[in-house]
């Protein structure tokens, strides 16, 4: 939001400043009494049309405040895939899914979001066409302005619909995170391991090494890590701590917070 307000404040000026940028028919003190009527600033470099770099720099911006979409749209459709399924977009009653497979619920919303995206960026990259003008002042930007600006700014104020409505009604499947968590059968706890044993004074590349052998084994035989290392009464680690999922997620309500008091206000997932 901050990025588009001062990409907004640094395209809202103008000039009045005649044919070639002279004032051959006016005057500076003319075009400020006008401008200031309209509440908006003054072109620094006068020529007879408002450098479009400023029209870039907006357009830019709004294709930043799409991608930043796009990103949100694109993990939740990871996290909505069979194989993952630890997030859905909402899904209401009577809703079709996928045409061929009834059971599939695709994840439309947060598509078309990405698709959306890809358009923002595309104006974007008109707009940068645009600065550069024959003589400073030819009307080749016009015809594509009149698409690009009042497109851009629609296409960004309904993806930011669409991704409140996807927030809002987001349904979190906790029991999927957790079984996804236990594929790695702890070896995720690696670098916990790790920090534990040269804690506890060995080295780290012999720690390191001891580690990585376990894990690997964990991983490739499909058994507990924790189970592995409680056989290795050499290497005397409190497990209980060191395999305690809470230690990741300590931080998170102060991260959350970040966003401000009132960014992620009115957002309640609601648990499946």
């Amino acid at each position: 939001m901050q990025r588009l307000d001062r990409a907004f404040e640094q395209a809202s000026v103008g000039a009045i400043s005649g044919a070639v940028g002279t004032y051959a028919a006016t005057s500076p003190d003319f075009e400020q009494r006008v401008l200031d009527r309209l509440g908006i600033g003054r072109e620094t470099i006068s020529t007879q049309v408002v450098a479009r770099d400023r029209h870039a720099e907006l357009l830019q911006a709004i294709a930043l405040a799409g991608a930043g979409l796009e990103r949100l749209a694109t993990e939740i459709r990871h996290l909505q895939r069979t194989e993952v399924r630890e997030v859905e977009e909402p899904f209401r009653s009577g809703q079709k899914g996928s045409s061929a497979m009834p059971h599939k619920r695709n994840p439309i919303t947060t598509e078309r979001i990405t698709g959306l995206a890809r358009v923002l960026r595309a104006n974007a990259t008109t707009a940068v066409e645009n600065v550069a003008l024959w003589h400073e002042r030819d009307i080749s930007h016009s015809g594509a302005e009149r698409v690009i600006l009042p497109g851009s700014t629609i296409l960004l104020d309904y993806m930011q619909h669409l991704a409140i409505r996807v927030v809002r009604g987001m349904v979190v499947h906790e029991d999927g995170m957790r079984d996804n968590l236990d594929l790695t059968c702890g070896a995720l706890f690696s670098q916990r391991v790790l920090l534990a044993l040269v804690e506890g004074g060995m080295q780290r590349d012999a720690a390191y090494r001891v580690v990585q052998e376990l894990a690997q084994r964990a991983w490739d035989e499909r058994v507990a890590l924790r189970g592995l290392l409680e056989q290795r009464e050499d290497l005397e680690l409190d497990l209980d701590a060191i395999f305690d999922v809470g230690h990741y997620t300590r931080h998170a309500q102060e991260i959350v917070g970040r966003l401000g008091d009132g960014d992620a206000r009115g957002f309640s997932p609601r648990s499946a």
